[in-house]
């Protein structure tokens, strides 16, 4: 049995009601993880629909399907495309695979993607030229600088946990890039790879266990909106300064956060949907890039940790969280 939930905010009265007075959108969004858990994803892509005058029951549906595993997803991104919907909606590099093998006709937006060129979903940012487009965080352009940041703040550590989930298609590119910064900079890297929520404490165990001074946490859908607050507590515990992907990681009560701002990335991926929706083709749409970076850090944290932010650090803070 599939262990995704497919949830629908209005009634099918109202649907059929709006069929007849014209055409319905109909979107499918595909997510990872538990829907509370990106219940504010969800609302971005919401919120930038509406400013562009979709209605939910009006002129628009949203098939959601969530799951819980990989292999899930790639069943719910098949039903999606049975369905034939309009368009997907898979953020990330995670959720934009199963999709990419689900359909090659159905046009996929993605919002949150880490290297859509490297994982072969685009033909170039440029060009996308295929079925799938929208806005990407390169995680080879942001992982050097996360690691500059954290050396700054334990800068006697030498030895850095790496932790990365393998069934992100953005993993491999994510450690590549970590490898070559921690070479530069010095550093011994413990690289610990997580497929499974139940797999974050014994890796967290394992960096303890191996003295690294500080982890540095692979931004994919499984660390960022999976059990938010686990990753945080567990950094936490074994007192291991933690730069994640996500400020929902710094909010449940993590370190510290360098990305840009995924909601706003999200809201504007409805504009691809928009473009496509009239008549535009994926192939034809540049993927647009982050260009904005956020440092979130939360001072409380730092303090249960005996850290003391450098003020180098605490100059280019965006957000503090007390």
């Amino acid at each position: 049995m599939l262990g995704f939930c497919a949830t629908a905010l209005f009634a099918w009265p109202l649907v059929a009601r709006a069929q007849q007075q014209g055409k319905i959108a109909r979107l499918g969004y595909l997510g990872f993880g538990a829907p509370a858990a990106s219940a504010n994803r969800v609302e971005a892509l919401r919120a930038g629909l509406r400013d562009l005058g979709y209605v939910e029951g009006k002129n628009l549906v949203i098939e959601f399907r969530w799951a819980g595993t990989v292999e899930q997803l790639n069943e719910a991104a098949t039903e999606l495309a049975r369905m034939k919907v309009d368009i997907i909606f898979a953020t990330s590099s995670t959720e934009s695979e199963p999709a990419r093998r689900a359909t090659d006709t159905i046009p996929i937006v993605f919002a949150t993607h880490a290297d859509p060129e490297s994982a072969g979903h685009v033909a170039s940012l440029a060009r996308p030229g295929g079925n799938m487009t929208g806005l990407a965080d390169i995680q080879t352009v942001i992982t050097p600088k996360r690691l500059e940041i954290l050396k700054v703040v334990v800068p006697r550590a030498t030895r850095f946990g790496v932790l990365w989930t393998p069934t992100a298609p953005s993993g491999r590119p994510f450690v590549q890039a970590a490898e070559a910064t921690g070479g530069k900079l010095g550093l011994q890297l413990l690289t610990l790879s997580v497929s499974t929520v139940a797999e974050f404490e014994g890796a967290f165990a394992k960096m303890a266990h191996d003295r690294v001074g500080a982890v540095l946490v692979h931004g994919a859908a499984l660390t960022a909106r999976h059990n938010n607050p686990l990753l945080a507590e567990l950094a936490l515990k074994h007192r291991l300064p933690t730069m994640f992907g996500v400020r929902d990681n710094v909010v449940a009560g993590g370190l510290m956060s360098y990305a840009p701002d995924h909601l706003d990335l999200t809201r504007r991926a409805a504009v691809y949907i928009d473009k496509i929706l009239k008549g535009a083709k994926p192939a034809d749409l540049p993927v647009e890039q982050a260009s904005k970076y956020l440092l979130i850090i939360n001072l409380k944290t730092a303090r249960a940790l005996g850290l003391t932010i450098p003020q180098a650090v605490l100059r280019q803070v965006d957000e503090v969280i007390q």
